[in-house]
């Protein structure tokens, strides 16, 4: 494992538990979380795809998919159980990767239904694709090595 997986790893946790993106009671649970989780890792994915080895991304993924699994055990459930979970929640997180694959060509109307897929009950998402796309725009500026550094003081 590079210390820098953990470092991105652990920014990436920090930008999924920033409050303003849990904005009524209904949310926030483990799965809301994840889901949020989810679709920083996709928009990492999909900026660094071309600009770091395919080498790279693969190791960064395989490590965020471990700490999943370890999170899941941290809940309590058994190993039969967090198989078929891990299932479902890669299954997820491609369809999230597939889904904003042509982000940049989406309109607003699209993007909404993209968040509305998978994240219910949000007063306005026109907040989460603002938040998203000033979270994209920050990646597309930044280093893949960079998000090492506190991702939330830049």
């Amino acid at each position: 494992m590079n210390d820098y997986h953990l470092s991105i790893y652990n920014n990436l946790i920090k930008l999924t538990r920033n409050k303003l993106l849990y904005n009524n009671n209904k949310q926030d649970t483990f799965y809301d979380r994840l889901i949020i989780f989810f679709f920083h890792l996709s928009f990492l994915l999909k900026i660094y795809k071309k600009k770091e080895s395919k080498d790279e991304l693969q190791e960064f993924f395989d490590y965020c998919v471990r700490q999943i699994e370890l999170s899941i055990r941290e809940i309590g459930y058994g190993d039969a159980s967090i198989n078929k979970k891990m299932k479902e929640y890669v299954n997820l997180l491609f369809s999230i990767i597939d889904k904003i694959d042509s982000w940049e060509d989406k309109d607003s109307r699209d993007k909404t239904n993209i968040f509305k897929i998978y994240i219910d009950d949000v007063p306005n998402y026109e907040d989460l694709i603002d938040y998203f796309e000033k979270y994209r725009n920050f990646l597309i500026k930044n280093s893949f090595k960079n998000l090492t550094k506190d991702i939330l003081t830049q």
